[in-house]
């Protein structure tokens, strides 16, 4: 039997093995016929030489993943230990970097190697698509750029918007006005800035019209200029209301369009403008396009589960 030993330098043990050897316990999951010791700062690996070279390259790249971001944990050991390689979840150094103080101090940034594509992309095109399902990140970060834009005065206001289609229910019969009505189905947006911005901030912007929360049909006629807008469950647009959006883009402006083409909420047999819009401007100089799955999960790990689980009675009926 072969044996690698791996000696962490630098590196806190205790952070980097997880509590109770969390992520020592995760490695031995995704590597059953390796036996797994760690002790102190070293780590003792036993078993078939090519599976040993192939856990000491893993092993090499959580170290690296440790050091550049100093945080480790089970959706990070995860991605990379499933990756295809390095690229599948590196990034350059601008695109790791962290787009927002936010409250109490959290930085926020980046996650995964799609994520980090989307801030590239969004750093070189003023639009930009992010295609993929629940939990992926792509609001999030979308609303993190945007942040990050008016704090460094590239646009002087966001803006928010929701094309107003209900998943299975009826705005209708909610009780108060049409804020009121509203404000619940925007809710991820408004959860997204209070991590971002203090309350009472987020307040005298909104009063202020700094930032701007709406739905999509509130767009119309509307030049947006100097602000950072993004059009969140694009999937849920018919053509008439992606065309009409897309069109409303103003001088100094950037635009976000997020979306989950699996989780279409129109009436059937009406076409997705989400659908069509990636299909007619695919090839567009100026747009860029990211597709991000499963791996970028940032959720509970069980929603990943989840949605591969879905996944699979989609295509069984397709």
């Amino acid at each position: 039997m072969n044996e690698l030993i791996i000696e962490l330098s630098e590196i806190s043990p205790r952070d980097f093995f997880g509590q109770q050897n969390e992520h020592i316990e995760l490695l031995k999951k995704y590597y059953p016929k390796l036996k797994i010791v760690a002790r102190g700062n070293k780590i003792m690996v036993y078993g078939d030489e090519d599976m040993l070279e192939e856990f000491d390259r893993r092993f090499t790249m959580l170290m690296d993943h440790f050091v550049k971001y100093n945080t480790l944990d089970e959706n990070v050991i995860e991605r990379v230990l499933s990756s295809n390689g390095r690229e599948d979840y590196s990034s350059t150094s601008e695109s790791g970097q962290t787009l927002v103080h936010g409250v109490g101090g959290k930085l926020i940034k980046a996650q995964t190697a799609n994520q980090r594509k989307l801030v590239e992309l969004a750093m070189k095109n003023d639009m930009v698509f992010a295609i993929g399902p629940a939990g992926t990140g792509k609001t999030y970060v979308g609303v993190a750029l945007a942040v990050k834009a008016l704090k460094e005065k590239q646009v002087k206001r966001i803006i928010l918007t929701r094309p107003a289609v209900e998943a299975g229910e009826n705005l209708g019969f909610l009780p108060g006005d049409l804020k009121e009505k509203l404000d619940p189905y925007m809710q991820p947006l408004y959860d997204a800035l209070r991590d971002m911005i203090p309350h009472e901030k987020l307040e005298v912007f909104i009063e202020k019209g700094i930032i701007q929360i709406a739905p999509l049909a509130f767009m119309r006629g509307r030049t947006l200029d100097n602000a950072f807008v993004i059009l969140d469950e694009g999937q849920n647009t018919t053509h008439a209301q992606m065309k009409m959006f897309l069109t409303r883009m103003g001088k100094s402006a950037k635009f976000m369009i997020t979306g989950d083409p699996g989780q279409i909420d129109l009436p059937r047999r009406t076409v997705s403008g989400l659908k069509e819009a990636l299909l007619v401007l695919k090839d567009t100089k100026g747009i860029g396009m990211v597709y991000l799955d499963d791996k970028d999960v940032v959720r509970h790990k069980l929603v990943k589960s989840i949605i591969a689980a879905y996944k699979k009675i989609e295509h069984a009926e397709n």
